[in-house]
C-alpha cells in the first residue's frame, strides 16, 4: 500500500515537522506496510505541483498534519477529500492556532510535539483501524453519497508503458507475464489500479487461479469493490466453488455507501442465478438413465432458485437482455421437464390443483418472459445501429430464436451464419446453452440440427493433460580470470556436471509418469551444463533469457571464453530461448523502483515460468556456494525467492569444487 504525507515543512511555531515525520509518522507506516513520503520524495525536473495532485488522487492513505494554519496543507488536505471518499487521516500537537471552524467535526489524534515518538504506538493502531474500517471519511462525499469516488477509472492512473505491456501479454496469451507484472507492484503507488487492469487480462485468458489471486488483492483495499467482487463470483463460478461465488455477489450488493446503477445490479443478480444453474447442473450432470436425469433436473430446488434469480435481474432493468434470456431458458427447461414428468411436478405441491395452477402460472410468464426479452434485444440493436459488431448481442438472438420459435431451418441457418466466422471462445458459449438442452434431451430435433450445422471447435476435444514436474535451475557463472574469492573454477567444471548430473538423474528416476521440463537461463558454468544434460537425457529444456541474445553474451556468457559461447550458441539454435526484456532493460515503469534489477527480474519470471508447468511440484537445483551473491539478481537471490514461494531446494555445494570433491 502507498501512502502521501501531507504538512508543513521544517519548523514552524515550535513544532519540528520534520521530526514528527521521521520518529511519528514513518515508523507507523513502515510497521504497517506502507511505502511513501511527502512531495520531498519527488527528485525529477517538473512541475511539483502535477506530482503532488497525482499522490493525493493515488494515494491509498493520505495525513494530514494541521497542527497550525498553513494554506499548503489545507490546500491539498481539501483536494484530497474532493477526489477520495475515504482513508484520510488528520493528526496535529496543541498549538495557538485553533482548529478551522470546517473541521471542528471531524475526528483528529493529538500528539506532543517535544516527543512525537510517545504517539508512535497510538498512531499506529489508529492508521490500522482506519485502513480496515473503509469507512467514508471525506466530508464531501458524506454529503454527497451519490458522488462518484474519481478512483473508479484505472486506466487514468495507470502508466501507458504498463497498459501497453499488458495488451501484449494478454495478445501473446502470457499468463506468466501478467503474474510477475503483479508481483512487481509491490510499492508502486497506483498498485490497485494497476492489479485491476491484470486482474481484467487474467479473466480474459481464463487464467482463473491467478485473476482470483489478484482481484481478492484488490479486495484488500475495499472487501466490498464492486468490480472486484463481480469478476470474483464469475472465477469461483469456473472453479466449482459456488458457496464463494454467492458470497462475493452479495458483497458487490452490500455496498451499502454506493448506489448502483440498474445495469450493473441486474449483472449481480444474474451472475446469482448463473452459480444456482451450476449446482443445479451439478446435481443431476452425473446420471446416465434419461428418465432419472430429467427427474432429478426438475426436483432440484435450484432450478427454480436459477430461475427466481435471473427473473429479479431482468425486472431490475428491462433493457439488460442477459438475465432475462437466462430466465427464459431456464423457465422453458421447467416447463418441458414438468410435461415430461407430470408426477415429478406434481410431488413438489401439497394438492394437484395447486400444481396445475402453479404451472399454467410459469406458462403465463413464459409467454411474457418471452416477448419482454424479444424487446430488449431489439432495444439493443437499435442502439448498436451504428456502432460496432456486438457478437453477445447476435449470439443471443440465435439463443432467443433458439428457445422461441419451431422452424429448425431457421434456427440452425442463424446459428450457422453467425458462428462459423467466430473464435472457438464465442462458439463454445454459444453452444454452452444449447447443450443443457441436449443433456436433458430436451427439443432434440433442434439442438441435433444444431450441432450439426455448427462444427465443433477444437477445444471440445480436449486430449489427455500432460502431467509436468519443472525442474529448475540456478548456478554461479565459471569465474573470471583473476577471481579474488573462488565458487566455480574453470578446473571445477567435470566436478559440476558429475553434480548436476547425479541430481538430474536422481529427480528423472523419481518423476515416474510425470514429465520433467528443465528451466534455466544460459549463463557460462552451471546453466549451460545443466542444459546440456538434460538434451542429453531428453528433458525438454525451456531457456529464459532476461535481454536479447547478443546482450546476454556480453553480460554472462562471453568472459567465460570463446568455447562457452559457442555452446551457448549451440544450444539456443536448437532451443529458442524466452526473451523477457527485449530492449535491454527494465520497463520504464519499474525503473524508479529502488533495488530492482532486470536479473532480479529474471528471477521471478523463471519461478513463475515454472510454477505455471508445475504448479504443484517444483524442484529448484541450486548451484552455489550458500553465500550471498556478488550482486543483486544472482543465485542467492533465486534461492532465497523460490524458499519463499514454496519450492523444493536441491543444494549442490560449489565449495566442493574448490576442495576438489565431487559428491553431492
Amino acid at each position: 500500500m502507498h501512502a502521501f504525507i501531507v504538512r508543513p515543512f521544517g519548523e514552524k511555531k515550535g513544532i519540528d515537522f520534520d521530526r514528527v515525520e521521521s520518529e511519528l509518522i514513518m515508523p507507523a507506516l513502515r510497521a504497517l506496510g506502507f511505502s511513501g513520503g511527502t512531495t520531498a520524495l519527488f527528485l525529477e525536473q517538473g512541475n511539483i505541483r502535477t506530482d503532488m495532485f497525482y499522490e493525493l488522487l493515488i494515494a491509498d492513505l493520505v495525513i494530514a498534519d494541521i497542527s497550525i494554519h498553513n494554506a499548503n496543507v489545507f490546500y491539498e488536505l481539501g483536494i484530497r477529500q474532493a477526489l477520495r471518499k475515504r482513508h484520510t487521516f488528520l493528526l496535529r500537537s496543541s498549538t495557538p492556532d485553533e482548529v478551522p471552524f470546517d473541521l471542528k467535526t471531524d475526528r483528529y489524534l493529538h500528539y506532543d510535539a517535544s516527543a512525537p515518538a510517545a504517539s508512535l504506538q497510538t498512531l499506529t493502531e489508529a492508521l490500522r483501524e482506519t485502513w480496515i474500517a473503509k469507512k467514508t471519511d471525506s466530508p464531501v462525499f458524506q454529503l454527497l453519497p451519490h458522488l462518484q469516488d474519481v478512483f473508479s477509472e484505472p486506466f487514468n492512473l495507470v502508466p501507458l508503458d504498463f497498459q501497453e505491456a499488458l495488451r501484449h501479454a494478454v495478445s501473446e496469451g502470457d499468463t506468466v507475464l501478467l503474474e510477475l507484472m503483479g508481483a512487481e507492484l509491490h510499492g508502486i503507488p497506483w498498485k490497485c489500479a494497476g492489479l485491476r487492469l491484470i486482474g481484467e487480462a487474467q479473466t480474459s485468458l481464463n487464467a482463473w487461479r491467478d485473476a482470483r489471486i489478484t482481484w481478492n488483492a484488490v479486495l484488500e483495499y475495499d472487501k466490498f469493490d464492486v468490480e472486484a467482487n463481480s469478476e470474483l463470483a464469475t472465477i469461483y463460478d469456473r472453479l466449482g466453488e459456488s458457496c464463494l461465488a454467492d458470497q462475493a455477489v452479495d458483497r458487490a450488493l452490500q455496498g451499502g455507501e454506493r448506489m448502483l446503477p440498474d445495469a450493473r445490479r441486474a449483472e449481480l443478480l444474474a451472475l446469482r442465478g448463473r452459480n444456482a444453474k451450476t449446482r443445479w447442473h451439478s446435481a443431476w450432470a452425473g446420471i446416465a438413465n434419461t428418465a432419472e436425469k430429467q427427474q432429478t433436473a426438475l426436483s432440484s430446488i435450484h432450478i427454480r432458485e436459477s430461475y427466481e434469480w435471473y427473473s429479479k435481474g431482468f425486472a431490475v432493468d428491462r433493457n439488460h437482455y442477459y438475465p432475462g434470456l437466462n430466465a427464459l431458458a431456464m423457465l422453458t427447461i421447467m416447463i418441458e421437464l414438468a410435461g415430461l414428468h407430470p408426477s415429478t411436478w406434481e410431488s413438489q405441491y401439497q394438492t394437484n390443483r395447486e400444481a396445475a395452477f402453479m404451472l399454467d402460472g410459469y406458462r403465463e410468464n413464459l409467454r411474457l418472459l418471452a416477448a419482454g426479452v424479444r424487446l430488449a434485444l431489439d432495444s439493443q440493436r437499435e442502439r448498436a445501429k451504428n456502432g460496432e459488431r456486438d457478437i453477445w448481442l447476435e449470439i443471443s438472438e440465435a439463443d432467443h430464436a433458439f428457445l422461441t420459435l419451431d422452424n429448425t431451418v431457421f434456427i440452425c441457418q442463424k446459428y450457422r451464419q453467425l458462428l462459423s466466422c467466430l473464435a472457438p471462445f464465442y462458439r463454445d458459449s454459444a453452444m454452452r446453452q444449447i447443450g443443457l438442452f441436449r443433456e436433458l434431451s430436451l427439443f432434440s430435433d433442434r439442438t441435433g440440427a444444431v450441432q450439426h450445422a455448427v462444427p465443433s471447435s477444437p477445444s471440445e476435444s480436449e486430449k489427455p493433460a500432460v502431467q509436468v514436474r519443472a525442474l529448475l535451475f540456478t548456478g554461479h557463472r565459471l569465474d573470471v580470470p583473476g577471481r579474488g574469492t573462488p565458487r566455480f573454477p574453470a578446473s571445477g567444471e567435470d566436478a559440476a556436471r558429475e553434480m548436476i548430473r547425479a541430481a538430474v538423474t536422481r529427480e528423472l528416476e523419481h518423476a515416474g509418469e510425470w514429465t520433467l521440463a528443465g528451466i534455466a537461463g544460459a549463463a557460462s558454468g552451471g546453466d549451460i551444463i545443466f542444459l546440456e544434460i538434460c538434451e542429453e537425457l531428453g528433458i525438454p529444456l525451456h531457456i529464459h533469457l532476461a535481454v536479447p541474445e547478443r546482450d546476454y553474451i556480453r553480460a554472462s556468457v562471453a568472459d567465460g571464453g570463446h568455447e562457452w559461447v559457442e555452446r551457448f550458441e549451440t544450444l539456443v539454435r536448437k532451443h529458442a530461448p524466452k526473451v523477457l526484456c527485449r530492449d535491454g532493460q527494465l520497463p520504464a515503469w519499474l525503473r524508479s523502483r529502488k533495488d530492482y534489477n532486470i536479473w532480479q527480474r529474471s528471477n521471478l519470471w523463471m519461478l513463475f515460468s515454472a510454477f505455471t508447468l508445475s504448479p504443484d511440484s517444483l524442484t529448484l537445483v541450486a548451484l552455489w556456494d550458500g553465500a550471498p551473491g556478488d550482486a543483486p539478481g544472482g543465485t542467492a537471490d533465486m534461492v532465497s525467492r523460490a524458499r519463499d514461494l514454496g519450492a523444493r531446494i536441491v543444494h549442490l555445494d560449489t565449495r566442493k569444487l574448490i576442495a576438489g570433491g565431487s559428491s553431492v
